[in-house]
């Protein structure tokens, strides 16, 4: 009986189409586990789309990077600011060349 397993329940939490996930805490805590676990990390604020919330890119020196979903602009500069990493928004800097680099030998090798 699938209601006593509870796989209706998971089902139920699923979010309407075209409804947009939030930030939530394993977002900010891999964000954090990025900066702490790679060198000259720096952060490029993304605007709000049409399709996601606010999100905050992170590229390392080497390139690689990660983005996650966060609560807000000011938000993620703060967090920024408390980690000591420099934040930029992205609308107006654009992205770092070494995050191209980092996909293209990532594509090259057969990883991406």
């Amino acid at each position: 009986m699938i209601g006593d397993t509870g796989a209706m329940k998971w089902f139920g939490r699923r979010q309407k189409p075209g409804t947009m996930r939030k930030s939530d805490t394993p977002d900010q805590a891999h964000l954090r586990e990025f900066v702490q676990t790679r060198q000259g990390v720096e952060g490029f604020v993304e605007p709000r789309t049409a399709v996601t919330e606010y999100t905050m890119l992170l590229v390392a020196v080497d390139g690689e990077w990660t983005r996650r979903r966060v609560p807000s602009v000011e938000w993620a500069h703060n967090f920024a600011n408390k980690l000591g990493i420099p934040s930029y928004d992205a609308a107006v800097v654009g992205y770092p060349p070494r995050m191209r680099e980092y996909n293209a030998r990532q594509k090259k090798n057969g990883l991406a």
